[in-house]
């Protein structure tokens, strides 16, 4: 994938949980389903999986992915995001702080012409973090 002519959707967002905490919250399936979508997911290297979300027209619900990065430490998680011929990677950091952890979302890889996938994922992400926080919110 050439970056160099793309774009990206970053989001930052501090959270009062421990990192720990929040990487539950991405890397298990059940809960992953709970803030982004219904999925097969695994925290292994390697792994193809998919999520699923209800079809629209022009859509049939379904995003192609591959885990890339696995940081056992929680710090790290990448995934590849293929969908509507937009082939993309979401990365996921995390850093610790002195009230809970830095969240940082990237999702790199939106070609000039992809400005619909591109605003689509600017909304969607903030949604997404919304739930991400309310689902981790809820873990004991």
């Amino acid at each position: 994938m050439n970056t160099a002519a793309t774009r990206s959707v970053v989001i930052e967002r501090e959270m009062p949980h421990p990192p720990e905490k929040i990487w539950r919250a991405l890397t298990q399936g059940s809960l992953i389903k709970e803030w982004l979508m219904d999925n097969d997911f695994r925290p292994a290297v390697g792994h193809e999986f998919t999520f699923r979300s209800k079809p629209v027209p022009h859509w049939d619900g379904i995003i192609e992915s591959k885990v890339l990065v696995v940081d056992e430490a929680n710090k790290r998680l990448s995934y590849t995001w293929g969908s509507l011929g937009l082939e993309s990677v979401v990365s996921w950091t995390l850093t610790p702080t002195e009230t809970g952890t830095l969240v940082r979302m990237e999702h790199a890889g939106f070609r000039a012409e992809q400005v619909a996938a591109y605003n689509g994922a600017k909304y969607g992400w903030k949604n997404f973090m919304s739930g991400l926080e309310k689902v981790v919110a809820e873990l004991e």
